[in-house]
């Protein structure tokens, strides 16, 4: 297993190299500057349409095709991923994560405006859409070949970013924390998303939109606290990240030390696997939604970037960083545990390990509608139930298997999803920029 997971992190290593984080920084900087930094000026646009009346059809509400979308990017990302890339990267990393999430906003936004606007209806009525959809109804025939290549990537990423990355890390969370033994976890998490993935879509909206908004301000409230009592140590902490992002980190106490590389390169990835701008996973809930035009879905689609990364990951961070622990040697949800353990004693860990348990759960509830949608692009309707069976069969299995193992293979999925998505984007970017105009020339609110 020692030689396997060598061999997966050198193909991480190399995928994840310079070429493709200038491809994904690159699509969101471009997208940024044709929009006119329309996400950032349309920001508080997008939370009145998130909290406004439904408009135009769809399957699920606008709002909850958000929820949805939330529930499979607020994970274990913003716990695990958060720790790793500033255990790796140092505190710079985290001012990556942020830059990452600013272009990745516009992004998101592109993603849903083509999801919307290309989607199509499944022979059961439903609306359906994403990276898949798009490359085929807007590239046309010769480009047939690159939305096969997303949905077979996006099929098999789901069960190694969306599937093995969540059991395995709330079973070793819950392990760590309680002694609870893996498979325990595992066992137990394949029967409640099986009582939620196998009723469909709508059912997977019904729990995310009951579930996200009370996860994310509880743990949200958990964080602010954590900061409110080191708010001395705050502006040092900022400081020392803006510092470290563009300069590195001098090895302290246990920690290796950091090369400014090695700051973006864990920034941007983390970043990316926590928000998971330019993967091609988020318009697939979003091309259900009810909406009137597809650049009011896009409005609402950027907000999960921003809630995500800019609010849910910052606390994190700031308070692994403004604690001090960041350079304890400690790494993962221990290293995020022990930053809240500084305020809530031994009660830090269970915060900790209870928010990774709910989060790890809603990830798999979203992801698995992605991995599903991928599916049925490739192998039609009969091709449903058998991979929601097999969904939840996984689910122990992750539990398992070494973390060294399933973090590296992830890093690899989500490269191999990202590619065929952003090259749509690039070669459709005219469409969403008329569609955007088109839009907010004459925007009713």
């Amino acid at each position: 297993m020692e030689q396997t997971v060598t061999i997966l992190k050198q193909i991480s290593g190399l995928l994840w190299g310079w070429p493709a984080l200038i491809l994904i920084a690159g699509t969101g900087i471009y997208l940024t500057l044709v929009l006119g930094f329309l996400p950032l000026r349309q920001l508080g646009f997008g939370f009145r349409q998130m909290l406004g009346p439904q408009r135009g059809v769809g399957t699920i509400g606008a709002g909850a095709a958000l929820a949805t979308s939330l529930s499979a990017t607020i994970g274990t990302g913003n716990i695990v991923g958060v720790a790793t890339a500033i255990h790796s990267g140092g505190p710079g990393a985290l001012v990556w994560m942020w830059l990452i999430a600013l272009v990745g906003m516009a992004t998101k936004y592109a993603e849903a405006v083509l999801a919307v606007h290309f989607r199509e209806k499944d022979a059961a009525g439903q609306y359906v859409g994403g990276p898949m959809y798009y490359i085929k109804n807007g590239l046309g025939k010769n480009w047939h070949w690159l939305a096969i290549a997303f949905a077979v990537f996006g099929m098999i990423a789901g069960f190694g970013i969306g599937n093995s990355v969540q059991a395995n890390s709330v079973a070793h969370g819950l392990s760590d924390s309680f002694g609870l033994p893996p498979w325990i976890t595992g066992v137990t998490l394949a029967v409640l998303v099986a009582m939620v993935v196998l009723g469909g879509m709508k059912r997977i909206a019904t729990v995310a939109t009951f579930i996200v908004p009370f996860m994310a301000l509880a743990y949200l409230l958990a964080g602010l606290v954590v900061l409110a009592d080191h708010a001395n140590a705050i502006p040092g902490a900022l400081a020392l990240c803006f510092e470290s992002a563009f300069t590195g980190t001098a090895a302290a106490g246990g920690f290796a030390g950091a090369l400014v590389k090695e700051a973006i390169r864990f920034g941007m990835a983390r970043g990316i696997f926590s928000n998971e701008a330019g993967l091609g996973s988020a318009p697939i809930a979003h091309a259900s939604a009810n909406t009137d035009h597809p650049a009011r879905q896009g409005s609402i689609a950027m907000l999960g970037t921003f809630i995500d990364t800019i609010i849910v990951c910052s606390v994190t961070g700031l308070a692994i960083v403004s604690t001090g622990v960041w350079d304890s040697g400690v790494k993962g949800a221990p290293l995020s545990a022990l930053a809240f353990s500084s305020t809530f004693g031994s009660a830090g860990n269970i915060i900790v390990a209870c928010s990774l348990a709910v989060f790890a759960f809603t990830t798999l509830l979203g992801w698995s509608l992605y991995s599903e949608r991928c599916t049925q692009f490739l192998f039609g309707n009969k091709a449903i139930m058998p991979f929601r069976i097999v969904w939840v069969l996984a689910i122990p299995l992750g539990a398992l298997v070494s973390l060294n193992f399933v973090w590296a293979l992830a890093d690899i999925m989500n490269i191999l999803m990202a590619v065929p998505n952003l090259i749509a984007l690039l070669l459709l970017s005219p469409i969403v920029v008329r569609l955007s105009r088109e839009f907010f020339a004459n925007r009713p609110d």
